[in-house]
């Protein structure tokens, strides 16, 4: 069974996208000494940040031989003119053919746009040539959105999919543990969309960081999975890696043929060199399962 097991991790991890920031941008001189070429990096638009650090950090990833995918925030944008702008440059800039579209994490939009569909309805990204498009799943929930608006937004964006030219997937935000994950894509099944899920997935950081990154993102119930553990305070400063539930959704991605999870999206709040260390690990099958058949370990010393 580990044997099995081991398998299914590989396959499950082996084309992982991550995620990057401006700043984070500013203090990694390569990104070609942590990610193999032609691996897929988001990089963000975030509250009070200018688009154009994003298109920067965009076009220096195509450079350094990535896939860049730029987050389009709906609630940081002024109008259809400014997203237009946006869009020209990171099409003439970096080659984007690729963006993944949200509201934003912004309580009062600076502009006309609210949210998502709003920008998908402007017919801009056809336009400019956008092939394929992310929009935000949420396992466990939102602050910021009415579970039933949740569920309605993601009918939407299922429709506009048939109805447009582009590929559509939904990039969650990340979660700790897998059982309530698994849960919300059999939902999103029968709900009848059936858009891919990339999942999202913490890398390596201190059980501090996440317990930190968890509460201001609103992470829901798999947040128990780091609370039980924050009992023993002095686990607070061990490195966690997200093996379980790495394990886990990779088991049920292989046997569940209505499974719509098929990537792994890190995000690597511990810091991209260790995370992107430990994923590139996992796809090579440098790890060795513990004696649990589900746990395991990389092989190399990645710090």
């Amino acid at each position: 069974m580990p044997a099995g097991r081991k398998q299914q991790i590989v396959d499950f991890v082996s084309d992982y996208s991550i995620e990057t920031t401006p700043g984070s941008a500013a203090k990694t001189p390569d990104y070609r000494e942590h990610l193999h070429e032609g691996t897929k990096v988001a990089v963000t638009f975030l509250p009070g940040s200018d688009y154009r650090d994003t298109v920067a950090t965009a076009k220096r990833l195509r450079e350094e031989g990535m896939e860049p995918a730029p987050h389009i925030a709906a609630r940081s944008l002024k109008d259809k003119a400014q997203l237009e702008d946006y869009l020209t440059r990171l099409r003439n800039e970096a080659g984007i053919t690729k963006v993944v579209v949200l509201a934003g994490a912004v309580d009062s939009p600076v502009g006309e746009f609210s949210d998502s569909m709003q920008l998908l309805d402007t017919g801009l990204f056809d336009a400019h040539g956008i092939k394929t498009i992310g929009v935000a799943g949420h396992p466990e929930g939102s602050p910021d959105i009415p579970e039933q608006a949740v569920w309605q937004a993601l009918r939407w964006k299922q429709e506009f999919a048939k109805r447009t030219d582009a590929e559509m997937y939904i990039c969650t935000q990340f979660v700790f543990e897998a059982q309530p994950v698994i849960d919300w894509d059999k939902a999103v099944r029968r709900e009848g969309v059936d858009l891919p899920v990339h999942i999202g997935v913490p890398g390596l950081a201190t059980l501090k960081t996440l317990i930190n990154h968890a509460r201001a993102c609103g992470v829901g119930p798999s947040m128990r999975f780091l609370t039980r553990q924050a009992k023993n305070v002095t686990k607070l400063m061990t490195v966690n890696a997200p093996d379980l539930l790495v394990s886990d959704l990779a088991k049920y991605a292989a046997e569940d043929p209505d499974c719509g999870i098929k990537r792994v999206h890190m995000y690597p709040l511990g810091g991209m060199r260790r995370s992107a260390a430990w994923a590139n690990a996992v796809a090579e099958g440098d790890f060795q399962m513990k004696a649990d058949g589900r746990s395991f370990e990389v092989n190399r010393d990645i710090g």
